[in-house]
């Protein structure tokens, strides 16, 4: 979830931008539909255009003139969430410019801090990992206490939601009977263990030295850079790994009877959705934000990526609905 990457052919998500690249068609998969054609990548600037305003909405100028620019990740679920804070934010009388996906926490982390962009959505222990090495474990609360230590002056991070996607250590349902596995650590002693992932998670915290210290597995990256997507699924389905890091609101999860491992220890930290936001965005700007994230749990994060994936609608349709739905947007 991390580097700038080769580029799926098609996103559940119907957009006029770049299309997914993290955590991206994973349920796609489950159902035979991975038509993945290898995209070139590209080098241009993401942030450069207007092409990657996504599903829509305001779209003219820069980040000046009291306009706010709400960005998200290369990753259908993330812009979903980022067009539920667009339109929330509309809502309260702001200005919105969509910048959806970007990139990944190297291209758009610089951007936040130099006021490119004022809001995106982020979880809360991969960004707080990313921004200081030797962040402790501990709870959500914990958590969002050391982001806003680590965040740079002039941002800031809203209260987060009860919603997660963590990262995982998923097997199928006859291997995890087959081994009688229940948690990460009942991986320890199988032999020519390998996950598949993206090439970054060697390095992660939670990747094979995580694994090793903390439940003694000895596990070994294959590297499937479609983050999370159609690939990595296929990979474990078709047994070239016994191991995928799937993300926890993936409906292919459900679909394939996929059973992600408990994980006891925490090494994989809270990934609570939490949106990070300039000092452009004023109180009435949180306050619509926080209507969101005050009514998005887990159950309701995995129902619209499912809306996503089965009906490819596209983000600006599905938070409309949702927003709709939930009293916050008329």
């Amino acid at each position: 979830m991390t580097h700038r990457r080769r580029l799926p052919a098609r996103s559940p998500i119907t957009t006029t931008g770049p299309v997914v690249g993290r955590r991206s068609l994973a349920a796609l998969a489950g159902t035979g539909i991975v038509a993945l054609g290898a995209a070139a990548c590209s080098n241009d600037d993401p942030l450069k255009s207007d092409s990657g305003s996504g599903s829509g909405g305001s779209d003219g100028g820069g980040s000046g003139s009291g306009e706010i620019v709400v960005g998200s990740q290369q990753y259908y679920s993330n812009e979903i969430i980022a067009e539920l804070f667009a339109q929330a934010l509309e809502g309260s009388g702001a200005t919105v410019k969509r910048q959806f996906q970007i990139g990944q926490r190297e291209v758009y982390v610089p951007e936040l801090q130099k006021g490119t962009i004022d809001v995106i959505p982020e979880y809360l222990g991969n960004l707080l990992q990313y921004l200081d090495e030797s962040a402790a474990k501990g709870t959500a609360d914990d958590l969002a206490k050391g982001l806003e230590k680590a965040l740079d002056d002039g941002l800031r991070a809203l209260p987060y939601a009860e919603a997660t996607d963590q990262d995982s250590y998923t097997v199928t349902k006859d291997f995890a009977s087959q081994n009688s596995l229940q948690e990460i650590g009942d991986l320890a002693g199988i032999s020519d263990l390998k996950i598949a992932a993206n090439p970054e998670f060697e390095e992660r915290p939670y990747g094979p030295k995580g694994a090793k210290s903390d439940y003694g597995v000895d596990i070994t990256v294959v590297p499937v850079s479609d983050s999370g997507g159609p690939l990595t699924l296929k990979s474990l389905m078709d047994g070239k790994v016994q191991v995928a890091d799937l993300y926890t609101s993936d409906p292919a999860i459900v679909k394939n009877d996929l059973v992600p491992l408990e994980d006891p220890k925490v090494m994989v930290l809270p990934e609570n959705v939490v949106p990070i936001v300039s000092s452009k965005v004023d109180d009435a700007g949180a306050a619509a934000i926080k209507k969101v994230t005050d009514a998005l749990s887990t159950d309701e994060l995995i129902a619209l990526n499912t809306r996503s994936v089965d009906e490819k609608a596209d983000s600006a349709t599905i938070a409309k609905a949702w927003l709709k739905d939930k009293g916050i947007a008329k």
